[in-house]
Parts: C-alpha cells; sequence; structure tokens
C-alpha cells in the first residue's frame, strides 16, 4: 500500500524527522486557512497522486503569490493528472500539499528497502540526490552507498559513518543525520514498511537536514496489525480491478494486451503470459486465483476479467493438484453460463482427473476450446485473439 507524500511527512514529524512546515488543502475553502497558517512569504505547491514525475506534469510549482496557490488548486482539485508513471487516464488529484519553500544547498537521496537477496534491510544513499535513483546506480554506481542492518534491525554506528561520510556531511551534520537515520529506521521497522524514500533529502543553505519528499509503501500483509495506516489508504489512487479483486482474493494485476488469464499459482500465472507473448499475444492481465479454485472464485475471475474492455479471449490453466481437474471444469462452465460470457475461453486443465474435466467441458456446448497441451492452448487463445 502506497501513501502520499503528506502522510509520509506526518509520520517523519511524528518520529522526530526534519520537515517544512505543510497545510494540506482538500477543497477550495481550506486555501485561506492554511496560507494564514504557514504565515511564510514562499510557498512550494505540491499536487498529491500515488506517481512520480509530478513536476514535468505541472503538479508542483514555487510561489510568492497567494493568487497562484489558488490557481493551482483550482486547476488541479478532483482533476486527473497523468505522469509518465501513470496510464492516460491519469490519477485524480485529490489534496494539495502547501509546503514553506526552503532554500536548498545540496540534494541528497536517502532510503530503506527489504532486500530479499540478504534477507535483511537495506539504507541506500548517494549524494546525487533530487533524480532517479536507477540512473547514478547505472551510469555512477560509485555515487551509491548501501548497508545492511543487521538480525536486530538495527544500524551500527560505523555504518552510519560510513554513510554520512558517503553523503559528504560535516560533523554537526553527521550528528543530525545520526539520529535522523535511527529514528527512520525505528519508523520502518515498527510501521511494517516495505520501502521509504527520502528524494531528496536535502542541506539548506543554514546547514540543517530536511525531508523535502517522502515516498512509503507499506507491506500489505502487515496492514491487519497497522490500524492506523488501514486508515490511511487512497483507493481513488488503484486500479479498480485491482482494487475488486482484492475483496475476494484474488491476485490481479492490469495489462495492456488482449488476452485475459486466469491460472492458479504465481509463478503458472507467470509461465502463462510468457507462452502466450511467445505465440505472438499480449496477455491482458495477471490472475492468480490461488491454490483452492472453486465456482465462486472463478465467477468472480471472470466478472473482473471480461470488464475489461480490451480482453478478446480468455486462458484458463489451472493444475489440478489440490483441486480435482473435474471439480474445476464444471465450476468453469457454472461460471460462464452465470456471468454470460460470448469472447472464447481456451481451457488447459492437466492434473488430477483431467480427462474428466475435458469431457465436461466439450460436452457444455459453451464457447469454450478445451487443450491438454499448453503450447497448443496458448496457440489456440492468441489465434482468438486476433
Amino acid at each position: 500500500m502506497n501513501l502520499h507524500e503528506y502522510q509520509a511527512k506526518s509520520l517523519f514529524r511524528d518520529y522526530g524527522l526534519p520537515v517544512s512546515k505543510s497545510e494540506i488543502i482538500f477543497s477550495e475553502s481550506d486555501i485561506d486557512g492554511a496560507v494564514s497558517n504557514l504565515n511564510v512569504n514562499k510557498f512550494v505547491v505540491k499536487a498529491q497522486v500515488h506517481a512520480g514525475g509530478r513536476g514535468k506534469a505541472g503538479g508542483v510549482i514555487l510561489t510568492e503569490s497567494i493568487k497562484e496557490v489558488r490557481e493551482f488548486c483550482q486547476k488541479w482539485l478532483g482533476k486527473n493528472m497523468v505522469t509518465y508513471q501513470t496510464d492516460s487516464k491519469g490519477q485524480p488529484v485529490s489534496c494539495i500539499l502547501l509546503e514553506e519553500c526552503t532554500d536548498i544547498e545540496r540534494e541528497l537521496y536517502l532510503g530503506l528497502v527489504i532486500d530479499r537477496s540478504s534477507k535483511s534491510i537495506a539504507v541506500i544513499a548517494s549524494p546525487d540526490g533530487g533524480v532517479d535513483i536507477e540512473s547514478v546506480a547505472e551510469n555512477n554506481p560509485e555515487k551509491i552507498f548501501k548497508v545492511f542492518l543487521n538480525s536486530s534491525n538495527e544500524i551500527q554506528e560505523e555504518e552510519i559513518k560510513k554513510i554520512s561520510d558517503g553523503l559528504e556531511l560535516n560533523q554537526s551534520q553527521y550528528i543530525e543525520f545520526s539520529e535522523l537515520i535511527k529514528n527512520l529506521v525505528k519508523l520502518f521497522t515498527e510501521k511494517d514498511f516495505a520501502l521509504i524514500e527520502i528524494n531528496p533529502l536535502v542541506v539548506n543553505t543554514e546547514g540543517k537536514l530536511n525531508c523535502l519528499d517522502g515516498k512509503i509503501n507499506v507491506d500489505g500483509n502487515a496492514l491487519y496489525r497497522q490500524e492506523a495506516l488501514s486508515k490511511m489508504r487512497d483507493i481513488s489512487q488503484e486500479d479498480k480491478l485491482e482494487l475488486e479483486a482484492s475483496k475476494w482474493g484474488l491476485n490481479y494485476v492490469t495489462l495492456d494486451g488482449s488476452v485475459g488469464c486466469m491460472v492458479n499459482g504465481a509463478g503458472l500465472a507467470m509461465g502463462t503470459m510468457d507462452i502466450i507473448k511467445l505465440y505472438g499475444g499480449f496477455p491482458a492481465n495477471f490472475l492468480d486465483v490461488g491454490g483452492a479454485v472453486n465456482r465462486e472464485s472463478v465467477t468472480e475471475a471472470f466478472k473482473i476479467i471480461v470488464s475489461d474492455s480490451k480482453v478478446k479471449s480468455i486462458l484458463i490453466n489451472i493444475f489440478g493438484g489440490i483441486v480435482r481437474c473435474d471439480v474445476v471444469a464444471e465450476g468453469i462452465v457454472s461460471a460462464i453460463q452465470d456471468v454470460g460470457i460470448e469472447i472464447p475461453v481456451v481451457v488447459r486443465l492437466k492434473g488430477n482427473n483431467a480427462e474428466v474435466a475435458k469431457d465436461i467441458l466439450e460436452e457444455s456446448r459453451l464457447n469454450i476450446f478445451s487443450e491438454l497441451d499448453l503450447s497448443l492452448a496458448a496457440k489456440k487463445v492468441v489465434e482468438l485473439s486476433k
């Protein structure tokens, strides 16, 4: 689950991290109060969406004019913002962050992320902040500094010194950074985060550190014990089909192709999408219905797939290990009848009672093509999608 920048900075403030004075504007009626409460001469105004590239899209301005603050809010509140990280529809802007302008001397990068290869939390930093960290890693890898937390999720003094030296901080900034990074680690672990990015972490003209931006991703599997964070979820920023799928325990991701996919198991789903591509097709989605396939889950999966107007054919690839293939086949037939699907459906069932399942599908007289071989099934569904 992603958080907005203003939510991230609220958490930073709670954990003693340095952030700028700010106010949140949800409607035009909030503008005067927000400006008055800040009581500053120069503002940074930022539209709040779950996407990068806001600046290039016109979603961030610096101004000394209250009139420009008002015009910015009128322009964006209730509208969609399109950036290089969104689709053509963009993301809805439901609030604006109004912040005190910071005079910047240097821009740095600081991030924490779960590193699965080392089974630990990685702290990543660079003196080249304010830009895409991936491009820094590719073009100037010597400017990336990384340490890994120990099994107690603590950062050691020598590791803080390594990062501080890499960021080229002086002694007073080192002392400030030491407290900042310890508090950031505490926030990361206590709130079950998967990612924190502060880009940029700036040194202002007074030589002080300031978290000028904040990106946070919360581990969705831990939300059951993070009630306060769960309330911060902004479903307006999420794909509607993915949101609906999550209600039924389905793992669904929208893609741009025309072949709908329904598979049990994430690995098998990835392999299924690969073989569709191999035969010249383009998957419309990733959809893992899980191991316990039943009529209800299949029906809801069908509803989600066909609600995407780009889908021209559907491939169902189920391995009958835990469940019997004939039970799955009966569920598929019932689901197609219930949903009223008119586009062709190719079904490949493998495993327990697969031959019986094939007979059930063929006897249904529905627009179903049954194949036991995955290559033939993929080839068939791609042909039908065209």
